[in-house]
């Protein structure tokens, strides 16, 4: 099948990759963002889907908006037979998906129709799921919203953090989306409708969601902790204002006002528990051990963090 590509995160580079060197399909081109402001300098950079396929010698588009009639034009002109989107991140309008005779498929890293949206990993871990997994279903009007067409579970590890399970599932999802790409091939696809009462709709994370709340449980922190690494990060505040993140923090016993140190080595009280904070990162410097910072800066039992 004469495929185009439609992705811009790394979650979408295992799944190009896998098309690529199935032998089966062409991919005629790839669609992804326009380079966009990177870095302290904000230099013009590609996205890293874009800056792979170019690698590879690929025919790579970056429209703005992928239903402008120009960049319809420019899809139409390549005659696909199928779109395949990961991590694309703009809304395709039907008269984009009706090009290709077998229309389009999206490879979202939840069980759908838990977690539609943005964030689906970092969500999972944060609501404390033991269980997650990867689908692959028809691109429709409504977001996430699709018949599935595969899917398969996996297990949250009690360590993993939104990072290490993303690349997980990316590979999880690209072997699952060959499947359904030979599914669409020989006619055996079996569309399941999604149960629009179980639906699960999330939203994109914000630097805010960072921000730890030390009155929520212990291993409820622990969980946001693992989500949002690597972004947004997990924040709070020393007793002399200078913002600390905190990469790592495991529970232990321990009861006192919530955000109260209560000994010397950065064991904190929560609104259930205390967690005993193990990896953190002082402002304009490295990761480092809780106990590295404390040879600096200690943080007297009593202390109150932010």
């Amino acid at each position: 099948m004469r495929i185009i590509f439609m992705g811009s995160a790394e979650l979408a580079i295992p799944s190009l990759k896998a098309v690529l060197g199935n032998g089966k399909d062409e991919v005629v081109g790839v669609v992804s963002q326009p380079d966009r402001p990177a870095g302290r300098k904000r230099i013009p950079s590609p996205c890293p889907l874009k800056a792979f396929a170019e690698k590879q010698g690929l025919n790579v588009m970056t429209p703005e908006k992928i239903g402008d009639p120009a960049s319809v034009d420019m899809l139409a002109a390549l005659k696909p037979d199928l779109f395949i989107v990961v991590a694309y991140g703009q809304y395709i309008p039907s008269r984009v998906i009706h090009l290709a005779p077998c229309e389009a498929i999206n490879m979202h890293p939840s069980l759908l129709p838990k977690y539609r949206g943005s964030a689906p990993i970092q969500w999972a871990i944060a609501n404390g799921d033991s269980l997650t997994g990867v689908s692959i279903i028809y691109l429709a009007q409504k977001m996430d919203a699709g018949d599935i067409l595969r899917q398969e579970t996996y297990p949250i590890s009690d360590a993993d953090t939104s990072g290490e399970l993303h690349g997980k599932l990316a590979v999880l999802g690209a072997d699952l989306l060959l499947q359904a790409i030979d599914d669409i091939r020989n006619r055996t696809v079996k569309r399941v409708v999604q149960d629009e009462a179980r639906v699960m709709e999330i939203r994109k994370l914000t630097k805010e969601d960072g921000e730890i709340d030390w009155t929520l449980p212990a291993e409820s922190i622990r969980n946001r902790i693992r989500a949002f690494d690597p972004w947004p990060g997990s924040t709070c505040k020393l007793p002399g204002g200078e913002v600390l993140k905190i990469w790592r923090a495991d529970r232990e016993e321990g009861r006192g006002v919530p955000g109260e140190v209560l000994d010397g080595q950065l064991l904190v009280a929560t609104g259930d528990g205390a967690l005993r904070l193990a990896e953190v990162q002082p402002t304009g410097k490295k990761r480092m051990t809780a106990a590295s910072f404390l040879n600096g800066s200690p943080v007297p039992a009593g202390s109150r963090l932010g």
